[in-house]
Protein backbone atom coordinates (compact mmCIF):
# COMPACT_ATOMS: atom_id res chain seq x y z
CA UNK A 1 0.00 0.00 0.00
CA UNK A 2 1.47 3.49 -1.13
CA UNK A 3 1.41 5.52 2.14
CA UNK A 4 1.73 9.22 3.23
CA UNK A 5 5.16 10.60 4.05
CA UNK A 6 5.28 13.22 6.78
CA UNK A 7 8.79 14.69 7.46
CA UNK A 8 9.72 16.85 10.57
CA UNK A 9 12.92 17.85 11.64
CA UNK A 10 12.79 18.50 15.12
CA UNK A 11 10.39 18.63 18.19
CA UNK A 12 7.85 21.18 17.48
CA UNK A 13 7.52 19.86 14.39
CA UNK A 14 6.87 16.48 15.30
CA UNK A 15 4.30 18.08 17.68
CA UNK A 16 2.52 19.46 14.34
CA UNK A 17 3.17 16.54 12.16
CA UNK A 18 1.32 14.27 14.87
CA UNK A 19 -1.66 16.56 15.15
CA UNK A 20 -1.94 16.36 11.41
CA UNK A 21 -1.79 12.29 11.63
CA UNK A 22 -4.15 12.04 13.74
CA UNK A 23 -6.79 14.06 11.79
CA UNK A 24 -5.53 12.39 8.97
CA UNK A 25 -6.74 8.89 10.11
CA UNK A 26 -10.04 9.91 11.31
CA UNK A 27 -10.90 11.36 7.62
CA UNK A 28 -9.27 8.44 6.13
CA UNK A 29 -8.53 5.58 8.44
CA UNK A 30 -7.60 3.64 5.32
CA UNK A 31 -4.12 5.13 4.42
CA UNK A 32 -1.18 3.87 5.86
CA UNK A 33 1.36 6.93 7.27
CA UNK A 34 5.25 6.89 7.85
CA UNK A 35 7.36 9.47 9.05
CA UNK A 36 10.58 11.10 9.59
CA UNK A 37 9.73 12.33 13.68
CA UNK A 38 9.99 11.09 17.40
CA UNK A 39 7.53 10.31 20.00
CA UNK A 40 4.64 12.48 18.91
CA UNK A 41 4.40 10.74 15.60
CA UNK A 42 5.45 7.68 17.18
CA UNK A 43 2.46 8.12 19.75
CA UNK A 44 0.01 8.28 17.53
CA UNK A 45 0.88 4.52 15.18
CA UNK A 46 2.46 6.58 12.58
CA UNK A 47 5.73 4.15 11.72
CA UNK A 48 8.99 6.12 12.10
CA UNK A 49 11.35 5.31 8.80
CA UNK A 50 13.98 7.78 10.99
CA UNK A 51 13.32 8.84 14.67
CA UNK A 52 15.00 12.05 15.54
CA UNK A 53 13.52 14.57 17.46
CA UNK A 54 17.11 16.29 17.42
CA UNK A 55 17.46 16.38 13.64
CA UNK A 56 17.04 19.52 13.25
CA UNK A 57 20.37 22.40 14.09
CA UNK A 58 20.19 25.98 14.06
CA UNK A 59 22.98 28.56 12.76
CA UNK A 60 25.09 28.60 9.44
CA UNK A 61 28.05 26.39 10.60
CA UNK A 62 26.41 23.97 12.81
CA UNK A 63 24.38 22.88 9.79
CA UNK A 64 27.72 21.45 8.13
CA UNK A 65 28.34 19.35 10.95
CA UNK A 66 25.27 16.96 10.20
CA UNK A 67 25.33 17.03 6.53
CA UNK A 68 26.63 13.36 6.33
CA UNK A 69 23.50 12.01 8.49
CA UNK A 70 21.25 14.33 6.36
CA UNK A 71 22.62 13.10 2.99
CA UNK A 72 22.07 9.27 3.93
CA UNK A 73 18.70 9.83 4.68
CA UNK A 74 17.70 11.90 1.89
CA UNK A 75 19.06 9.23 -0.02
CA UNK A 76 16.42 6.83 1.83
CA UNK A 77 13.83 9.22 0.99
CA UNK A 78 14.72 9.16 -2.46
CA UNK A 79 14.49 5.41 -2.69
CA UNK A 80 11.18 5.26 -1.66
CA UNK A 81 9.65 7.80 -3.40
CA UNK A 82 11.25 6.45 -6.95
CA UNK A 83 9.81 2.99 -5.97
CA UNK A 84 6.63 4.24 -6.02
CA UNK A 85 5.93 3.97 -2.28
CA UNK A 86 4.29 7.58 -1.41
CA UNK A 87 1.41 8.44 -2.14
CA UNK A 88 1.65 12.03 -0.89
CA UNK A 89 4.31 14.26 0.92
CA UNK A 90 3.89 16.33 3.83
CA UNK A 91 6.42 18.64 4.92
CA UNK A 92 6.59 20.34 8.25
CA UNK A 93 9.58 23.17 8.70
CA UNK A 94 13.21 22.52 8.45
CA UNK A 95 13.13 23.86 4.71
CA UNK A 96 17.12 23.34 4.81
CA UNK A 97 16.23 19.25 4.48
CA UNK A 98 13.04 19.27 3.53
CA UNK A 99 12.88 21.39 0.27
CA UNK A 100 15.50 18.56 -0.92
CA UNK A 101 12.92 16.18 -0.20
CA UNK A 102 9.94 18.41 -1.98
CA UNK A 103 12.35 18.45 -5.01
CA UNK A 104 12.63 14.57 -5.02
CA UNK A 105 9.06 14.44 -4.40
CA UNK A 106 8.57 16.09 -7.57
CA UNK A 107 10.93 14.57 -10.11
CA UNK A 108 9.04 11.65 -9.06
CA UNK A 109 5.19 13.00 -9.44
CA UNK A 110 4.60 13.26 -6.32
CA UNK A 111 2.55 15.57 -4.67
CA UNK A 112 4.32 18.08 -1.84
CA UNK A 113 1.72 19.70 1.17
CA UNK A 114 4.25 21.84 2.69
CA UNK A 115 3.05 22.77 6.55
CA UNK A 116 5.02 25.79 8.43
CA UNK A 117 6.20 26.87 5.54
CA UNK A 118 9.96 28.71 5.20
CA UNK A 119 9.93 31.99 6.30
CA UNK A 120 11.01 33.20 3.56
CA UNK A 121 9.92 37.30 4.74
CA UNK A 122 12.42 37.27 7.09
CA UNK A 123 15.73 35.36 4.98
CA UNK A 124 15.83 32.58 2.34
CA UNK A 125 13.94 34.56 -0.41
CA UNK A 126 15.71 33.23 -2.84
CA UNK A 127 13.01 29.74 -1.99
CA UNK A 128 10.72 31.42 -3.12
CA UNK A 129 11.46 30.09 -6.97
CA UNK A 130 11.40 26.55 -5.31
CA UNK A 131 8.51 26.46 -3.60
CA UNK A 132 6.72 27.84 -6.42
CA UNK A 133 8.15 24.71 -8.31
CA UNK A 134 8.34 21.72 -5.90
CA UNK A 135 4.99 22.42 -3.92
CA UNK A 136 1.68 21.54 -4.51
CA UNK A 137 0.16 22.97 -1.71
CA UNK A 138 1.42 25.44 1.13
CA UNK A 139 -0.52 25.39 4.33
CA UNK A 140 0.87 28.17 6.54
CA UNK A 141 0.05 29.71 9.53
CA UNK A 142 0.84 33.05 9.93
CA UNK A 143 -1.75 35.56 8.11
CA UNK A 144 0.44 37.25 6.72
CA UNK A 145 1.92 34.36 4.46
CA UNK A 146 -0.77 33.27 2.38
CA UNK A 147 -1.18 36.89 0.18
CA UNK A 148 2.84 36.76 0.32
CA UNK A 149 3.21 33.33 -1.09
CA UNK A 150 -0.07 33.77 -3.64
CA UNK A 151 2.34 36.74 -5.14
CA UNK A 152 4.76 34.62 -6.42
CA UNK A 153 2.09 31.97 -7.87
CA UNK A 154 2.15 29.47 -4.85
CA UNK A 155 -1.57 27.76 -4.26
CA UNK A 156 -0.93 28.75 -0.19
CA UNK A 157 -3.85 28.65 2.31
CA UNK A 158 -3.83 30.45 5.70
CA UNK A 159 -5.03 27.64 8.48
CA UNK A 160 -4.58 29.28 11.36
CA UNK A 161 -1.76 28.73 14.03
CA UNK A 162 -1.31 24.83 15.05
CA UNK A 163 -0.80 25.98 19.08
CA UNK A 164 -4.43 27.57 19.48
CA UNK A 165 -5.80 23.85 19.54
CA UNK A 166 -3.64 23.97 22.32
CA UNK A 167 -5.74 26.69 24.38
CA UNK A 168 -9.11 24.51 24.25
CA UNK A 169 -7.80 22.59 27.39
CA UNK A 170 -5.17 25.63 28.73
CA UNK A 171 -5.80 26.06 32.32
CA UNK A 172 -6.51 29.25 34.17
CA UNK A 173 -3.49 30.74 36.42
CA UNK A 174 -4.74 29.54 39.43
CA UNK A 175 -5.09 25.58 38.28
CA UNK A 176 -1.98 26.09 36.17
CA UNK A 177 0.01 27.25 39.37
CA UNK A 178 -1.85 24.63 41.66
CA UNK A 179 -0.65 21.64 38.88
CA UNK A 180 3.19 22.82 39.30
CA UNK A 181 3.12 23.21 43.25
CA UNK A 182 3.59 26.91 43.06
CA UNK A 183 2.68 29.40 45.72
CA UNK A 184 -0.89 31.23 44.35
CA UNK A 185 0.28 34.44 45.92
CA UNK A 186 3.71 35.14 45.14
CA UNK A 187 5.31 35.86 41.43
CA UNK A 188 6.47 33.81 39.02
CA UNK A 189 8.91 34.17 36.36
CA UNK A 190 9.11 31.59 33.83
CA UNK A 191 12.74 31.14 31.93
CA UNK A 192 12.54 29.72 28.36
CA UNK A 193 16.16 29.11 27.15
CA UNK A 194 15.69 26.95 23.82
CA UNK A 195 14.27 23.87 22.55
CA UNK A 196 17.73 22.59 21.16
CA UNK A 197 20.70 21.94 23.62
CA UNK A 198 22.77 24.45 21.38
CA UNK A 199 20.54 27.37 22.26
CA UNK A 200 19.82 26.42 25.39
CA UNK A 201 23.95 26.59 26.10
CA UNK A 202 24.13 29.43 25.17
CA UNK A 203 21.42 31.43 26.89
CA UNK A 204 20.67 29.86 30.25
CA UNK A 205 23.69 31.18 31.58
CA UNK A 206 22.56 34.96 31.18
CA UNK A 207 18.64 33.97 32.01
CA UNK A 208 19.53 32.01 35.36
CA UNK A 209 21.63 35.70 36.29
CA UNK A 210 18.74 37.30 35.21
CA UNK A 211 16.38 35.43 36.81
CA UNK A 212 18.61 35.79 40.73
CA UNK A 213 18.79 39.69 39.98
CA UNK A 214 15.11 39.77 39.73
CA UNK A 215 15.21 37.51 43.18
CA UNK A 216 17.37 40.13 44.66
CA UNK A 217 14.78 42.88 43.54
CA UNK A 218 11.38 40.96 44.43
CA UNK A 219 11.23 38.83 47.53
CA UNK A 220 9.61 35.66 46.81
CA UNK A 221 10.11 35.61 42.93
CA UNK A 222 9.45 31.74 41.98
CA UNK A 223 11.35 31.11 38.63
CA UNK A 224 10.73 28.12 36.44
CA UNK A 225 12.23 26.93 33.90
CA UNK A 226 10.78 25.38 31.16
CA UNK A 227 12.54 22.82 28.52
CA UNK A 228 11.75 19.81 26.56
CA UNK A 229 11.69 16.33 27.79
CA UNK A 230 14.86 15.76 25.93
CA UNK A 231 16.86 18.39 28.00
CA UNK A 232 19.04 17.94 31.42
CA UNK A 233 20.00 21.00 33.01
CA UNK A 234 23.35 20.68 35.37
CA UNK A 235 22.20 22.00 38.97
CA UNK A 236 24.98 24.16 39.74
CA UNK A 237 24.56 25.91 36.33
CA UNK A 238 20.72 26.08 36.66
CA UNK A 239 19.94 25.94 40.26
CA UNK A 240 15.76 26.73 39.39
CA UNK A 241 12.92 23.62 38.87
CA UNK A 242 12.85 22.63 35.36
CA UNK A 243 9.66 21.89 33.92
CA UNK A 244 9.53 19.29 31.01
CA UNK A 245 6.83 19.54 28.31
CA UNK A 246 4.19 21.60 29.51
CA UNK A 247 5.28 25.12 28.52
CA UNK A 248 1.76 26.79 28.14
CA UNK A 249 0.93 25.64 31.58
CA UNK A 250 4.41 27.33 32.76
CA UNK A 251 3.28 30.41 30.31
CA UNK A 252 -0.44 30.55 32.07
CA UNK A 253 1.52 30.15 35.66
CA UNK A 254 3.58 32.85 35.13
CA UNK A 255 3.58 36.56 35.80
CA UNK A 256 5.81 37.22 33.00
CA UNK A 257 8.22 35.71 30.79
CA UNK A 258 12.31 35.17 29.36
CA UNK A 259 11.80 33.71 25.72
CA UNK A 260 14.01 32.45 23.30
CA UNK A 261 13.19 34.15 20.15
CA UNK A 262 11.02 32.24 18.07
CA UNK A 263 7.47 30.33 18.79
CA UNK A 264 7.66 30.42 22.52
CA UNK A 265 6.66 33.53 21.81
CA UNK A 266 3.48 32.99 20.18
CA UNK A 267 3.07 30.65 23.20
CA UNK A 268 3.45 33.40 25.31
CA UNK A 269 0.75 35.72 23.31
CA UNK A 270 -1.82 32.78 23.37
CA UNK A 271 -1.25 32.24 27.57
CA UNK A 272 -1.67 36.02 27.60
CA UNK A 273 1.79 36.23 29.71
CA UNK A 274 3.77 38.94 28.74
CA UNK A 275 7.29 38.61 27.95
CA UNK A 276 10.74 40.13 27.09
CA UNK A 277 12.41 38.35 24.46
CA UNK A 278 16.46 37.26 24.11
CA UNK A 279 18.48 35.60 21.34
CA UNK A 280 22.20 34.70 20.93
CA UNK A 281 23.60 32.86 18.59
CA UNK A 282 27.47 32.04 17.13
CA UNK A 283 29.35 35.06 15.83
CA UNK A 284 30.09 34.33 12.02
CA UNK A 285 26.90 33.10 12.28
CA UNK A 286 25.53 36.48 13.51
CA UNK A 287 27.58 38.54 11.21
CA UNK A 288 25.84 36.18 8.31
CA UNK A 289 22.47 36.33 9.66
CA UNK A 290 22.72 40.10 9.84
CA UNK A 291 23.39 40.11 6.36
CA UNK A 292 20.42 38.18 5.33
CA UNK A 293 17.31 38.96 7.25
CA UNK A 294 15.20 41.16 6.13
CA UNK A 295 12.48 42.19 9.23
CA UNK A 296 13.06 44.37 11.96
CA UNK A 297 12.21 42.02 14.64
CA UNK A 298 13.04 38.71 15.28
CA UNK A 299 9.97 37.87 18.12
CA UNK A 300 7.65 35.92 16.42
CA UNK A 301 5.37 37.60 18.40
CA UNK A 302 6.44 41.13 17.13
CA UNK A 303 6.78 40.01 13.61
CA UNK A 304 3.15 38.82 13.32
CA UNK A 305 2.18 42.70 15.58
CA UNK A 306 4.04 44.77 13.02
CA UNK A 307 5.76 46.01 16.27
CA UNK A 308 7.58 45.62 18.89
CA UNK A 309 4.93 44.35 21.62
CA UNK A 310 7.44 42.58 23.73
CA UNK A 311 11.40 44.24 23.91
CA UNK A 312 14.27 42.32 22.30
CA UNK A 313 17.58 41.72 23.03
CA UNK A 314 19.74 40.27 20.97
CA UNK A 315 23.71 38.95 20.80
CA UNK A 316 25.79 41.58 22.93
CA UNK A 317 22.65 43.18 24.54
CA UNK A 318 21.74 39.71 26.26
CA UNK A 319 22.79 41.03 29.80
CA UNK A 320 21.27 39.99 32.71
CA UNK A 321 21.05 43.79 34.15
CA UNK A 322 18.88 44.90 31.01
CA UNK A 323 16.86 42.12 30.80
CA UNK A 324 15.92 42.34 34.86
CA UNK A 325 14.94 45.71 33.91
CA UNK A 326 12.39 45.18 31.31
CA UNK A 327 11.58 42.04 32.64
CA UNK A 328 10.51 44.09 36.35
CA UNK A 329 8.26 46.60 34.52
CA UNK A 330 5.94 43.90 33.08
CA UNK A 331 5.95 41.55 36.52
CA UNK A 332 4.13 44.01 38.50
CA UNK A 333 0.39 43.77 38.03
CA UNK A 334 -1.07 47.03 36.83
CA UNK A 335 2.06 48.63 35.75
CA UNK A 336 1.65 50.85 32.49
CA UNK A 337 4.06 48.92 30.82
CA UNK A 338 2.52 45.42 31.59
CA UNK A 339 -1.17 46.76 30.66
CA UNK A 340 0.29 48.09 26.87
CA UNK A 341 1.70 44.41 26.40
CA UNK A 342 -0.93 42.37 27.24
CA UNK A 343 -2.96 44.58 24.60
CA UNK A 344 -0.41 43.99 22.23
CA UNK A 345 -0.50 40.04 23.12
CA UNK A 346 -4.45 40.18 22.61
CA UNK A 347 -4.12 41.52 18.77
CA UNK A 348 -1.22 39.01 17.79
CA UNK A 349 -3.89 36.56 19.00
CA UNK A 350 -6.70 37.93 17.47
CA UNK A 351 -4.31 38.18 14.22
CA UNK A 352 -3.66 33.88 14.14
CA UNK A 353 -7.17 32.66 13.10
CA UNK A 354 -9.17 29.62 15.02
CA UNK A 355 -8.47 26.60 16.30
CA UNK A 356 -8.60 23.11 13.98
CA UNK A 357 -4.95 23.80 12.05
CA UNK A 358 -4.35 20.25 11.87
CA UNK A 359 -8.02 19.25 10.23
CA UNK A 360 -8.15 21.58 7.93
CA UNK A 361 -4.54 20.33 7.42
CA UNK A 362 -5.53 17.00 6.88
CA UNK A 363 -8.56 17.83 4.60
CA UNK A 364 -6.24 19.24 2.31
CA UNK A 365 -3.95 15.99 2.64
CA UNK A 366 -6.77 13.73 1.11
CA UNK A 367 -8.05 16.06 -1.58
CA UNK A 368 -4.75 15.82 -2.79
CA UNK A 369 -4.37 11.74 -1.97
CA UNK A 370 -7.73 11.68 -4.27
CA UNK A 371 -10.70 9.47 -3.91
CA UNK A 372 -10.35 6.36 -1.98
Amino acid sequence: MRRVLFVAGEASGDLHAAGVAAALRRVRPELSLAAVGGRRLAEQGVELIHRDNQLGVMGFLEVLKHVPRHFLLLHTIKKMLERGEIALVILIDYPGFNMKVAAAAKRTGVPVLYYVTPQVWAWGAGRIPKLAEFVTKAAVILPFEEPLLRGYGIDATFVGHPMLDRTLNMPTKVEAREALGLAQNTPVLALFPGSRQQEIDRHIDAFVATARELQRRIPGLQVIVSVASTVALDSDRCPFRLVHSASLSVLRAADAALCKSGTTTLEAAIADCPLVVAYRTGRISFALAKRLVKVPHIGLVNVVAGREVAREFIQNDVAPQKMADALAEIIVTESPRREKVLRGLAEVRARLGSPGAAERVARMASDLIGAR
